[in-house]
């Protein structure tokens, strides 16, 4: 059941998506031939006028495809003013950039519906889940406490912090060394006092030493219309900053690692909604934003590769040539299908090492 919801909401943000590029080409007369959901082979297809509507066999992705993509493409005299390249430079840009545009407005209502309306789950001092192989496993169990740690009391953020405050004994840090002496950690189990004692590791990922356990979710608590819609406003220009900062991720051996694909991000979507099925509001606003923002990136055959060079043209005041596109798009090919087998190789990783983390 639990995937059938995650299909079912990758399936509309592509629907939302290609009908933000559809509309505006609708409305600014532009000729559409095929709006399809997923890609060929066609399974089924009903033609309405002059646009023929399909559902594909690959589910991964969709499209809309208008007369005159290709500027040397032969069409009906009668339809060549309609063409995608006969319209000027500003109605190509408006057609193109509607698709990311109707995923950026989804993003930040779904963050307000979140956080106005559901709320995020408030913090508690509880351990909730505990990662393999890392010190936590042999000191802590699952619904234990934290009173203190090192003789400092407080709520999640101060513990965590305390706990950081032990810094690696390598320098520079290494990934997995363990601090120069342990956190001393006093811990309610089964209504005793338990003292415990680990020394946490170096976690490259979070940058900081850690015992590696979270914290149990307490209620979640909405927040008011004006607050909600600032944590909107801020976690929508957080995930924009991660999102754009892809590709120079790849550059960086951790980071690099850290990259996710269409596997990745359904497995993250499944066993967010078996936790808590209301958190998938917010991860449904977090994929939608950040589909917007790659499919923004300047090169073809994505939407930002297309306003690319519809800029250039205006710019240099005539047509690009087709060669140049041509290039440009095998460049941007290679950089896509490279992005989706390197997330593709990291999700398989996970899925036979350690697993996936949706915390």
């Amino acid at each position: 059941m639990t995937w059938l919801l995650v299909i079912f909401g990758f399936m509309l943000l592509v629907i939302l998506h290609e009908l933000g590029h559809f509309s505006v080409a609708k409305l600014v007369g532009m000729r559409v031939e095929k709006f399809s959901l997923f890609f060929p082979p066609t399974l089924v297809s009903k033609k309405i006028g002059e646009t023929e509507y399909a559902i594909g066999a690959i589910p991964a992705g969709g499209y809309v495809k208008i007369s005159g993509m290709n500027p040397d493409e032969e069409l009906p005299e009668e339809v060549r003013d309609r063409a995608y390249h006969a319209q000027p430079v500003w109605k190509r840009i408006a057609v193109i950039a509607a698709g990311p545009l109707v995923n950026l407005v989804l993003a930040l209502v779904l963050l307000f519906v979140f956080f106005a309306a559901i709320g995020q789950t408030t913090a508690t001092t509880k351990v909730g889940e505990i990662e393999k192989r890392y010190p936590a496993a042999s000191v802590l169990k699952t619904g234990d406490k934290v009173v203190s740690v090192d003789g400092v009391r407080g709520g999640a953020g101060r513990i965590s912090r305390r706990i950081a405050s032990h810094k690696c004994a390598a320098r520079p840090p290494t990934k997995g060394c363990k601090s120069a002496r342990p956190a001393r950690l006093l811990v309610e189990r089964d209504g005793q006092t338990v003292k415990v004692s680990a020394r946490p590791i170096y976690d490259p990922a979070a940058k900081r030493t850690r015992l590696g356990f979270a914290y149990a979710p307490g209620p979640r608590e909405a927040l008011s219309p004006g607050k909600a819609f600032t944590s909107s406003v801020n976690a929508f220009w957080f995930i924009t900053k991660q999102t754009a900062a892809l590709p120079a991720r790849i550059f960086n051996a951790e980071q690099r690692k850290e990259i996710s694909g269409v596997v990745g991000v359904s497995k993250v979507a499944s066993d967010t909604i078996k936790s808590d099925v209301a958190d998938a509001v917010s991860l449904l606003a977090i994929v939608s934003l950040s589909l917007a923002i790659v499919n923004l990136f300047p090169f073809l055959p994505l939407d930002g590769g297309h306003i690319f060079w519809a800029i250039v043209e205006k710019i240099r005041r005539r047509p690009v040539p087709l060669a140049v596109m041509e290039r440009a798009g095998v460049v941007g090919f290679i950089l896509v299908i490279g992005l989706f087998i390197l997330g593709l190789t990291n999700d398989i990783g996970r899925l036979t090492g350690e697993g996936f983390q949706v915390r």
